[in-house]
């Protein structure tokens, strides 16, 4: 008995056909985002699978909608993945990050190559080169100054990227192919195959107990005072202290519920957000010192508002400006690096007291996980990963404690221990 014929498909409707490896592929020709109608490959674990996707991207072409294609060149997915993916799952001022490593590293090193024929060799290759490249030789920065000191004199400074940037150029190609492999334009993310080793994490110098009461003595008087004590005390990031709203604390009850936070952003200007993470949302309590600036302060954001009369801009902000405008971040920088310097303390990053936060209560002996909940990270790995070298100094304090009892006087032989009868309850190792 002859099998029977199976039904052609009509002209237009592209072909499908089983892999060698048991999938099945189809494939067709749509509209590419140049214009031009180009063959397009998806794939599905059945037959029908295949041909409904495919049927899907056809109908899309046939409405003038450009399907990005396998067959084209990485730099024409990276702009579809950036303008149609990327723009709508992430904030605008990490698309705009993401723009820049793209425009400005992927597209020049990768773009010209076909998006199937991508392969690990080629981002490896292309990612050492990237490492040990001069970038203002590379990418003609001395073409821009006014007086050339590098390439253009023949005399090469070696400015080379950081393992941090290496690290995070390679992650938004593994989330540009990422997404091509969800849209099934191609098999597999060949980016996740190139291991590009772990960068040290960013180094940070954090107050000692004895900085900080000397940093915050200097603050007090300053209208800000409140804001610079409950940073050193919840180690809240600048913009969740810049977008809390009196709404957001209980100060009868003595906590603060972290819901927002406030960044300037390039069409957007000062704008309220929400927090980092969902795990950054979160009710923290706040210390009575605390309590009372954040009640004088309330006392002296009403005298100002009554100065300003009609020029004031009420929006519920806790810390705002004389006009009651929120605070432009890079604002709180430069008057947070003023008053270090009336301190006679060394210039830190406003992000370092977040850090120095977290390393006086651990320090302090508070546990790791209570560190993680007050901070708001997502999981208690990054408060381990961040503070490693402090946990490694109390460990150290701790095995140095124990030796020193070790190493102790030894007691006569009247009161040694002979190890048979049993240990008297509560005794107390010197």
């Amino acid at each position: 008995m002859t099998a029977p014929k199976r039904k052609s498909r009509a002209n237009g409707e592209g072909t499908i056909y089983q892999r060698r490896d048991g999938r099945w592929e189809a494939a067709g020709y749509v509209l590419a985002a140049d214009g031009t109608r180009k063959r397009v490959r998806v794939y599905g674990t059945t037959r029908k699978d295949a041909a409904d996707k495919l049927t899907q991207k056809i109908a899309d072409s046939n409405r003038g909608l450009s399907v990005p294609t396998a067959q084209g060149s990485v730099a024409a997915y990276l702009t579809y993945w950036l303008e149609n993916v990327a723009v709508h799952n992430l904030r605008e001022n990490t698309h705009t990050r993401y723009t820049a490593c793209v425009d400005r590293y992927l597209i020049p090193g990768l773009g010209k190559k076909k998006l199937t024929k991508l392969t690990a060799k080629d981002v490896r290759t292309w990612l050492n080169q990237l490492r040990t490249a001069c970038q203002c030789c590379s990418r003609g920065l001395d073409v821009w100054r006014d007086e050339p000191r590098c390439c253009a004199l023949g005399v090469c400074c070696s400015k080379r990227l950081s393992p941090l940037t290496l690290n995070y150029i390679h992650s938004v190609l593994k989330s540009a192919l990422e997404h091509a492999v969800r849209e099934e334009e191609i098999p597999r993310n060949v980016a996740r195959n190139v291991r590009t080793g772990t960068p040290r994490p960013r180094r940070f110098d954090p107050l000692t107990a004895d900085e900080a009461r000397q940093f915050l003595n200097t603050t007090q008087g300053h209208r800000l005072n409140a804001l610079f004590e409950l940073a050193l005390h919840t180690g809240l990031r600048k913009g969740e202290l810049l977008g809390l709203r009196w709404e957001d604390l209980d100060l009868d009850r003595g906590t603060a519920a972290v819901r927002r936070t406030l960044q300037r952003t390039s069409t957007g200007g000062l704008t309220t957000l929400p927090t980092k993470t969902r795990a950054s949302e979160r009710r923290i309590a706040v210390p009575t010192r605390c309590l009372q600036s954040l009640k004088h302060h309330h006392e002296q954001q009403q005298r100002e508002r009554e100065a300003a009369g009609t020029t004031w801009q009420h929006n519920g902000h806790v810390f705002t400006t004389l006009q009651g405008r929120p605070i432009d971040p890079t604002n709180l920088t430069r008057t947070f690096t003023t008053l270090l310097s009336k301190a006679g303390l060394r210039r830190i990053r406003f992000h370092d007291l977040r850090h120095s936060t977290a390393t006086l209560l651990l320090e302090q002996g508070v546990e790791l996980v209570v560190i993680k909940e007050l901070l708001g990270h997502a999981h208690i790995g990054v408060t381990a990963t961040v503070y490693a070298h402090v946990r490694l100094r109390l460990q150290r304090d701790a095995i140095d404690t124990l030796s020193t009892a070790l190493d102790g006087p030894v007691s006569d032989e009247s009161t040694r221990d002979d190890g048979n009868d049993p240990p008297l309850c509560g005794a107390t190792v010197h």
